[in-house]
């Protein structure tokens, strides 16, 4: 992991990822209420609305990428303010508005995928996500991030759309990889837009020295890295290499360095049956009981408890995020 938005893929691949792909006659209008906390959805043909959370409908033009982060519910429709045709809930069990269950077999407004004459084609896939490191991609984003079709489609999406068509073995392994890349690629083009407000880890990396010092932290948690040594290694003084990190930044050095170890030790703690020595070593503290000091001072609790409330089923404390 050598920057932020690679640990999001090192710590969340897709697991049985969740695509929607159905091929709609207009009038058609379907409510997604699986509670997924993020989700991508594209128009692999024709053109359609987006509602989500109660805001104004948005259009979703042909190979338009939407992320979508929470867990409301959504509304896709082939016009803005259409009443929900079809609810998907979790599990992909799909109901009438009265609540009567109903395959794909039964609606009417549901065509034939491979009929070249079948109205609107609509991908969704869920996307399972949790974890300190996710927590920073995430409180990046907007409810809604949508990235215009490019002029020519992103491969990630050509390759989901070709491999859907298959009912082959590992079919599914496939996809799961693939939406990693499509979540990945989406992101980074999405952070690359004016309008997004990428956030300061995102932006940092575009400085030759900072950026260099980011990749080395992010590659090598468990070195005992100090402000000198980051700016030997981004060849500047110490103390212009702290003033340029915390000029783009917000914070020093050496902050942002626990708060990673943090990150990462939590998830470690939450995601593994490793040893609180053996994560300590992993991402730069001596021992446990250094750990635990660091780890009680950023998050308020102990590693002890930390991984109880995850094997619990219970919201873990998340660490502060610092994002200017």
């Amino acid at each position: 992991m050598d920057d932020v938005l690679s640990g999001l893929l090192q710590d969340i691949r897709a697991h049985g990822a969740l695509f929607d792909q159905s091929a709609l006659a207009p009038p058609w209008s379907v409510r997604f209420g699986d509670g997924a906390p993020l989700s991508l959805l594209t128009m692999v043909r024709g053109d359609a609305w987006l509602t989500s959370g109660g805001e104004e409908a948005v259009p979703l033009r042909q190979g338009d990428v939407a992320i979508l982060v929470g867990p409301q519910p959504c509304d896709v429709a082939d016009a803005p303010g259409r009443a929900p045709m079809v609810f998907q809930h979790t599990g992909n069990h799909c109901t009438a508005p009265d609540g009567t269950p109903v395959t794909a077999d039964d609606l009417a407004m549901c065509t034939d995928l491979d009929d070249p004459e079948a109205g609107a084609v609509l991908l969704r896939s869920a996307y399972p996500v949790q974890g300190q490191v996710c927590d920073r991609v995430l409180a990046a984003l907007p409810r809604l991030a949508l990235v215009p079709a490019a002029p020519r489609r992103p491969l990630p999406l050509a390759m989901i759309e070709a491999e859907l068509r298959k009912d082959v073995p590992g079919r599914q392994v496939i996809l799961d990889r693939l939406l990693d890349l499509l979540l990945l690629s989406t992101l980074r083009d999405w952070f690359d837009r004016p309008e997004s407000h990428a956030p300061a880890w995102y932006r940092a990396h575009r400085d030759p020295a900072v950026g260099r010092a980011l990749k080395l932290i992010h590659g090598d948690l468990a070195r005992p890295w100090t402000v000198a040594s980051l700016a030997a290694e981004a060849g500047m003084s110490r103390a212009r290499f702290a003033q340029r990190f915390h000029d783009l930044l917000g914070q020093p050095p050496m902050a942002y360095l626990t708060e990673w170890r943090i990150c990462r030790a939590a998830d470690l703690l939450a995601g593994t049956d490793a040893t609180a020595d053996a994560i300590s070593r992993q991402v730069g503290y001596a021992n446990a009981y250094a750990l635990s000091v660091a780890f009680k001072r950023t998050l308020g609790i102990r590693p002890t408890e930390h991984r109880a409330l995850a094997r619990a089923g219970a919201t873990p404390t998340t660490a502060p995020v610092h994002q200017p």
